[in-house]
């Protein structure tokens, strides 16, 4: 029988049990435990080979140091560490991106931290050269082609329709063959008066005055209206309206935008340049190609650089692209955008950091077209002859020369104030901007960067300043260096006209956002025109060296990068990129746009003939006019869209031969006004085009049609940009850039066509917001049409409007004296008709009690006056 324990032996067993679980866990060993985390979790993104947020994981030193965030590792604070929050999950994003870890594996990240993080030497990079290679190549199957706007485009044979007068015209006839498949009866056509209406906006922007709506209505030619069409096409006022929606798409502006939203002196010649070419009738392929290579091309002209602004025309921080030059992706980005969503309907910015997750664009195919247009550089194009330029060039540098030690000179004496001034300047800011500045650059946390880098870059001290405090010796010698200064300055030459634009250039991107030197002996842009067609020396151009980006970032290489395109919507042979007899570029931009415009090439033509489509009846053929991708809407009528996409290229890319062809249909002279129950039931929305859609014009149209209704239109065409008055109160929230309003009303130089209003990114014209005009930072390929209270209000309130009213009122005046003369007149000035018996008995009687003036505001405050019926 065995014995009672003892209180003894209980206790010595009680304190060895306590004893073995109070035990402390063995320590972390850093390379049986922490090393396999490291290598099978975290280096594929933040090791030696690739460093995604510029972070390394692959020493400690790398961890303490940290990337974009911060520090990665704070030894013996898990709590404070990323390293362990966002494996954790306590800190988003978390962490391994894709992949999982286990909750062993975050207690033994969490331990080794606490102990201090103790670590056994550099991890030697393990890069899986086949998982690489498998991120930067997509397989694109086979059926991915089979999605229909991937597909070449084929004509297919007018379809037979039931109804004689909608089978004439190939337009009709497809969409009589939906409307009957349907059950869907067509509207009557339009009255005369209301066509020519609707011709004249459509086309020129502008009303039809009295004396044309006669015109043509006692026209009993068969081929009055066909003849109309002509006339309006050879109109100057076309270019103006067509080229606005262009404009659109290429996110022109006449300012940077952003914070300093600094002026573009010479962005007009590129809206000029839209204008002129919708008016030639530029073949569409022809106009991509001057816009995206005009300096490539086989004879260039001051026409075709000045076109180059296309690409240029992004929305940039700083004033010259060198200034910023880490936000070179971001302005590739954006070109690439414009290019996507403006020519071809497909958003391949997605697949900047990754393969598009619904189209079948892989991320490479994204760096393919980025290595396209790399070597581009930001270019002041001289528009005289080249010996001009060159002399104009010597000349400048000449003074530039001289200048340099007198600025080194001055900035010597002026800098020791400066430094003296500047402390009071930073006490204005907030304790924590303060903190930030005060702070060495080495210990400042990313929040304390940016604070700092946006102030002291925005602070300064003015040369009068310097002058209060500065001594009379160094006064004395400050302006002895400014006499200097102003003798040098007599010498500089007359500048010579200039365009924006692009070429390619020696500039060189890297990952920290310095740009370098070119290297010794190779040909070199001439500074002065940043980046002109000029070179110094000989030898070819070499465009510097793009890589695949892994997530986007900038400081994780992958495979350097050749030019190409959308691979499914490539085939047979594409162009290859030539450089042109000068060797002074890379041929990479011409291949690119020759690719965009050339039959093989499933997407621009039904894009373009998409987009004058929606122009002509309100909505497209596919509705989502940047989207052909599954994430768009499919196309109404798709047999139709690849016949006028196939008849586009047959006819030479001829935008107005697609007016021609669009505008004689019956389709678009269709009334708007129709409507039968069964007809709405069946299709509400009006996808089928059973009767013309009415369509609000457009901001700037609303003001052109309202200066051509006052009488009071300035027909100018081209040149600088007008600025119209803006009251005071919200001028003054403007702090950058400028708006040149004269003092006092507007006149006749503000009275120019609104395509001529200076477009200032940072302040719209507020008559043009309150009318939708698009977000003027990216491409915008269909404007919003809004119906909101702020419109009206505008109508009835603004100043504009109303000194329009009365111009238009004195207008009537000079033309009849009866009111029942004047009546008339008014109506068919303002709306193209004669008013009906009622309007005209209800007419006479408010002027029986109210002034013309009145009775004209009013009409412009009508829905008629600002829609297209």
């Amino acid at each position: 029988m065995l014995n009672r324990p003892s209180i003894l032996q209980l206790t010595l067993f009680l304190s060895l049990f306590v004893a073995a679980f109070a035990r402390p866990a063995a320590a972390v060993d850093f390379d049986k435990d922490v090393r396999p985390i490291l290598e099978s979790k975290c280096l594929q993104c933040h090791g030696a080979a690739m460093k995604l947020a510029k972070l390394d994981l692959s020493s400690r030193e790398a961890m303490l140091r940290g990337g974009d965030r911060g520090p990665a590792l704070i030894p013996g604070s898990p709590e404070k560490s990323p390293i362990y929050m966002r494996v954790a999950g306590l800190e988003k994003p978390a962490m391994p991106m894709g992949g999982k870890i286990s909750p062993a594996e975050v207690e033994i990240l969490k331990r080794w931290v606490t102990d201090n993080a103790p670590w056994g030497g550099v991890i030697a990079a393990k890069v899986d050269q086949k998982a690489v290679e498998a991120i930067e190549d997509m397989v694109i199957p086979k059926a991915a082609r089979e999605y229909w706007a991937f597909q070449l485009p084929k004509k297919a044979a007018v379809p037979q329709v039931a109804d004689p007068a909608w089978g004439k015209h190939p337009v009709d006839a497809f969409l009589a063959k939906e409307l009957e498949a349907r059950g869907l009866s067509h509207a009557p056509k339009a009255d005369a008066r209301t066509l020519v209406r609707r011709a004249y906006l459509d086309l020129t922007g502008l009303p039809p005055t009295p004396d044309q709506v006669r015109e043509f209505v006692n026209d009993e030619s068969p081929k009055a209206w066909a003849t109309l069409i002509e006339k309006l096409l050879a109109s100057p006022q076309y270019g103006e309206r067509w080229g606005r929606h262009w404009l659109d798409v290429a996110r022109y502006a006449d300012s940077n935008g952003y914070e300093h939203d600094f002026d573009r002196p010479n962005a007009w010649r590129y809206r000029d340049y839209v204008i002129s070419a919708f008016n030639k009738d530029t073949p569409y392929d022809r106009f991509l190609v001057e816009q995206i290579a005009g300096d490539e091309v086989e004879h260039p002209t001051a026409e075709t650089r000045i076109a180059t602004a296309f690409l240029r025309n992004h929305a940039k921080i700083g004033f010259r692209e060198k200034d910023n030059p880490q936000f070179r992706y971001e302005y590739l980005d954006d070109m690439i955008a414009t290019l996507g969503r403006g020519v071809l309907a497909m958003t391949v910015q997605c697949a900047r950091c990754h393969n598009h997750k619904f189209d079948p664009i892989p991320q490479k195919d994204y760096y393919k077209l980025q290595a396209a247009l790399f070597g581009y550089v930001e270019v002041d194009h001289p528009l005289v002859s080249d010996e001009e330029a060159l002399k104009y060039r010597k000349q400048l540098n000449e003074v530039e020369a001289a200048l340099i030690p007198l600025q080194d000179e001055l900035r010597r004496i002026e800098q020791p104030y400066k430094d003296l001034l500047m402390p009071a300047k930073y006490k204005r800011f907030p304790a924590n901007v303060q903190e930030a500045i005060n702070t060495p650059e080495n210990k400042r946390t990313p929040g304390q960067v940016l604070l700092a880098n946006q102030i002291i870059r925005t602070t300064s001290v003015s040369s009068i300043e310097v002058d209060r405090i500065i001594n009379p010796e160094d006064l004395a010698a400050k302006k002895r260096l400014q006499a200097k200064t102003k003798e040098v300055e007599k010498r500089r030459p007359k500048p010579v006209p200039v365009a924006m634009g692009i070429t390619d250039g020696d500039y060189r991107f890297t990952p920290d956002g310095q740009g370098d030197e070119p290297a010794p002996g190779k040909s070199r842009q001439v500074a002065d025109f940043e980046g002109s067609y000029l070179h110094e020396g000989n030898g070819t151009y070499k465009v510097p060296p793009s890589y695949f980006l892994h997530h986007g970032d900038a400081n994780s290489r992958g495979s350097q990068m050749q030019p190409g395109f959308l691979t499914v919507a490539t085939y047979n042979n594409p162009p290859v990129a030539v450089p042109p007899a000068d060797g002074h570029t890379s041929g990479r931009r011409l291949a690119l746009a020759k690719w965009l415009g050339s039959r093989d090439n499933p997407l621009p033509s039904r894009v373009m003939v998409n987009r004058i489509w929606k122009h002509h009846f309100g909505q497209g053929i596919v509705p989502t006019m940047d989207n052909f991708g599954k994430n768009g809407e499919t196309p109404s009528h798709p047999e139709l869209l690849d016949w006028l996409a196939v008849e586009f290229m047959d006819q030479g890319w001829s935008i107005k031969q697609m007016h021609r062809l669009l505008m004689n249909s019956e389709a678009y002279q269709q009334s708007s006004e129709f409507a039968t129950e069964a007809d709405v039931a069946k299709d509400a929305a009006n996808r089928y085009l059973w009767r013309f859609r009415q369509q609000r014009l457009e901001a700037e149209s609303v003001r052109d049609v309202v200066l051509a209704t006052s009488g009071a239109l300035n027909p100018q065409m081209f040149g600088k940009s007008i600025f119209p008055h803006i009251n005071d109160e919200i001028l003054g929230s403007m702090t950058k850039g400028i708006w040149n309003q004269t003092v006092g009303e507007d006149g006749p130089t503000e009275w120019r066509r609104s395509i001529y209003v200076y477009r200032k990114r940072g302040l719209a014209l507020p008559f043009f917001e309150v009318f939708d005009l698009p977000d003027q930072n990216i491409a915008c390929t269909q404007r919003n049409s809004s119906t909101v209270p702020t419109q009206a209000l505008m109508l009835m309130n603004d100043d504009f409007i109303l000194r329009h009213a009365g111009m238009l009122a004195q207008r009537i005046k000079a033309a009849a004296s009866s009111k029942d003369e004047q009546l008339r007149i008014l109506y068919e000035i303002a709306l193209s008709r004669q008013p009906s018996a009622q309007e005209r008995t209800l007419g006479l009687v408010f002027l029986e009690t109210q002034p013309l003036e009145a009775f004209t505001h009013v009409l412009l405050n009508l829905n008629e006056f600002v829609y297209i019926r």
